[in-house]
């Protein structure tokens, strides 16, 4: 019996009798969302049977309008007939995946670069201790005291639940174990685990970038600094609204703060399941974890009430977080690993924009410098290495393909750039992977809207001209424009009316945002000499299509710089290097935050943005 696959072009996998949907994906190496482990609970291992027949056993919390559309839970299916089956973009859990661009091919030279050494968050410490005696008879506790005096290392405190398992781990170690610490101050250092030699040998670490819209997890040997697998997925809080406030709104005045934090939890630990189960880890394995976000998932991610974020005078709980342990995260790793969470700003500049400027450098630098990420919110930050000043614009979540009917991360089968024949009017595709297209990402709806304005088939506003081209028809949701049709699954492609509408929207907040700032700083667009660009989609981003689009400053091509996923570069930084954590820090202190919708113009700039490339064309030269 064999399912076909659709996902990332055809593919067939052998099932084995009375197998469900989900062991046989997970034994052939296709992860999807499961953080219930495929117990049938948590309802989010959804994919959408094509043909064939099948035996459910349950449909857990799925929708009437998904099972009528054929969605069936793949830990509760398994099929009696071969079945052609997709995988829906939420449910993919994709490793490896472009998502993550920034896995480092030669991590220790990247951080020489910044002065440092690898010096990561977990250190461990071998000890051979005497067994106790008559002569020698001071407690389990006092013993491993003063083993650690004598290697010159002074413990600040010791946790209950280490201590719990002195007695057993010193004994069946022989009185040779090995301690995981980490540094306290310059001075002492907090005992973590006491561990046996000859187990949890291997030691690693997590880095972890949770966005608004995706989930980006490296697994790092903290021995040599390696980025062994990378692990990525949506959000699984998108269920609750696509925008940080929606999510605010459901974590407060819906009293679901449990539901968004046990969401985001439950998607990284799927993809630690996947990374134990590809690698055979066991958890005593993963010494510790950093984390960077922006404010409000930061905030759900900890449990944290998030409400004050959304209201005046928008003050978080917290900026600067203590290091918790992993229990505390309800992460499924040793549970008294330490967990760093990278310092925020602001309510709407957080963890993950301070990992941008460290990743970018932007701070050592002499030069004026504009650092973006282009996600979920757009955040943009104006500086050099003696000032940042920092503002967020809301973007909405459709770059990285959420609220866009068939928008999907840059993953393989998104279409990533976009042709249009100006005489025949004929398509020519970018696909990821040259995979068979099953949705379009950031840079390919960029694509796709420019070339669409340069071929007349949508007016400076962003409305259709019927006229200009058969592939435009009336769809479900309005006008829409066929991209790509698959003879084979019976369905289209298309960029509708509304995503257009949303993608101006989008790229008009972005614009005004920094042309604000750079205003109130008093500077001209001219004045920048760098522009750095993080996000999901950067590395695929055509530079002068973006600025036809009027979502970028109508600069030299060659002052952009691509930095691709800071936040996980920051994550990962800050794993790595106490002396990087520290500057972390420094950089959040330096920041200053402007609230842009205190700021008068705001809204004159983002109106005047709302067209292509912009109602001032003498602000875009290039495009004339």
């Amino acid at each position: 019996m064999t399912i076909e696959i659709q996902i990332a072009g055809d593919r067939t996998l052998h099932v084995y009798e009375n197998e469900n949907i989900y062991s046989a994906l997970k034994r052939n190496g296709v992860y999807i969302t499961a953080p219930c482990g495929g117990k049938g609970s948590c309802g989010k291992c959804k994919v959408r049977v094509l043909d064939g027949q099948f035996d459910a056993k349950g449909y857990g919390r799925l929708q009437k309008e998904e099972k009528d559309s054929g969605i069936v839970l793949a830990c509760q299916t398994t099929p009696l007939t071969p079945l052609t089956i997709e995988i829906p973009k939420e449910s993919r859990l994709v490793l490896g995946g472009r998502i993550a661009i920034a896995a480092f091919k030669d991590p220790a030279a990247y951080l020489t670069s910044y002065g440092v050494t690898l010096n990561p968050l977990v250190k461990r410490l071998a000890l051979q201790l005497p067994p106790p005696s008559i002569h020698d008879n001071i407690s389990d506790l006092e013993r491993l005291k003063r083993a650690t005096n004598e290697a010159s290392m002074k413990l600040s405190g010791v946790s209950y639940e280490l201590v719990s398992t002195l007695h057993d781990v010193l004994r069946e170690g022989n009185w040779h174990v090995s301690l995981s610490y980490t540094i306290y101050d310059d001075t002492s250092a907090e005992a973590l685990s006491l561990l046996l030699t000859d187990k949890c040998k291997r030691r690693f670490g997590l880095a972890i970038d949770i966005g608004t819209t995706t989930v980006v997890v490296y697994l790092v040997d903290i021995t040599t600094g390696e980025v062994l697998d990378i692990g990525s997925t949506y959000n699984s809080q998108t269920r609750y609204g696509d925008d940080v406030i929606t999510r605010i709104v459901h974590a407060t005045e819906g009293g679901g703060l449990d539901d968004l934090r046990d969401a985001v939890v439950g998607d990284i630990n799927t993809i630690i399941s996947s990374f134990m189960d590809k690698h055979a880890l066991s958890s005593c394995e993963i010494d510790g974890a950093a984390i960077s976000a922006n404010t409000t998932m930061t905030q759900i991610f900890w449990g944290l009430n998030p409400a004050s974020i959304r209201e005046d005078p928008y003050i978080p709980t917290v900026n600067v977080y203590p290091t918790w342990k992993a229990q505390t995260a309800k992460l499924s790793i040793n549970p008294q690993s330490p967990v760093y969470t990278t310092p925020s700003v602001a309510s709407y500049v957080g963890g993950d924009i301070v990992s941008g400027i460290l990743a970018s450098k932007l701070y050592k630098n002499p030069e004026l410098s504009l650092f973006m990420d282009i996600g979920t919110n757009a955040e943009v930050a104006i500086g050099s290495n003696e000032w940042i000043m920092t503002a967020a614009c809301s973007a909405g979540p459709c770059f990285e393909g959420s609220g866009i009917k068939h928008g999907m991360r840059a993953t393989p089968g998104a279409i990533e750039s976009v042709k249009i024949d100006p005489n025949s009017m004929e398509l020519t595709l970018g696909v990821i992977d040259g995979a068979t297209p099953v949705g379009i990402c950031g840079s390919g709806m960029i694509d796709a809207i420019v070339e669409m304005y340069n071929t007349g088939i949508i007016n400076q506003k962003g409305s259709f001209v019927p006229s200009r081209s058969t592939r435009i028809r009336e769809g479900q949701e309005g006008m829409e424009f066929v991209l790509h049709t698959d003879n084979v699954l019976h369905r289209d492609i298309v960029l509708t009316q509304v995503d257009i509408e949303n993608l101006i929207r989008a790229k008009a907040a972005i614009y005004a945002g920094i042309s604000l700032l750079l205003n109130e700083v008093g500077m001209p667009l001219e004045a920048l000499d760098k522009v750095y660009i993080a996000g999901g989609f950067g590395n695929s981003l055509n530079i002068p299509k973006a600025i036809m689009l009027g979502m970028l400053p109508d600069l030299a091509q060659d002052r952009y710089v691509f930095l691709g996923n800071t936040s996980i570069i920051g994550s990962y930084l800050a794993l790595m290097s106490d002396d990087l954590r520290k500057e972390l820090e420094d950089i959040a202190s330096k920041m200053t935050y402007v609230e842009l919708s205190v700021v008068g113009g705001y809204m004159d700039e983002y109106i005047s943005a709302m067209f292509i490339p912009h109602t001032d064309m003498s602000r875009f030269p290039s495009c004339h």
